[in-house]
């Protein structure tokens, strides 16, 4: 059986690894006026970015579910999709990276890696592999063309 975690739980999580990095090891700590303000952009920046992607998967009549991805009816290539596979997932790190500025610590942003890591694991490659298997050559061109990340 594989465990399936809602990808903003892998957010919350790695939110939390970074506030609790930022307190034991407060390295190169940072307060400025415009780090919060450009902390708060980028979690607007995230949320809607993870709104607009979700909203073009709505409009093409397909699952936004990360856990079915077998019931996609058709690839969604156009809008974000087209400068990156994942835009609702780049969303989140951009959320992580305002709560990084807004934490103002240097330490906080050892954690963004893992973050990467782990939902490419475990979320995106299963994914891809079910897309793969769905739309085959179709998705294989779409992978050559566009970035699983930016």
């Amino acid at each position: 059986m594989e465990l399936k975690i809602p990808p903003p739980l892998y957010m919350l999580f790695f939110a939390l690894l970074m506030w609790l990095t930022s307190k034991v090891m407060p390295v190169f700590h940072v307060d400025a006026l415009f780090l919060t303000l450009l902390a708060v952009l980028l979690g607007i920046v995230g949320f809607i970015t993870i709104l607009w992607a979700g909203g073009l998967f709505f409009r093409s009549n397909t699952t936004v579910n990360p856990f079915t991805p077998d019931q996609s009816s058709q690839l969604v290539v156009h809008g974000l999709y087209q400068y990156t596979r994942n835009p609702m997932y780049f969303g989140l790190l951009l959320m992580l990276i305002g709560w990084g500025l807004y934490l103002a610590a240097v330490s906080a942003f050892a954690v963004l890696p893992m973050f990467i890591v782990t939902l490419s694991h475990f979320q995106i490659k299963p994914e891809e592999r079910e897309l793969e298997r769905l739309f085959g050559d179709e998705y294989r061109s779409y992978q050559r063309k566009v970035r699983r990340w930016l």
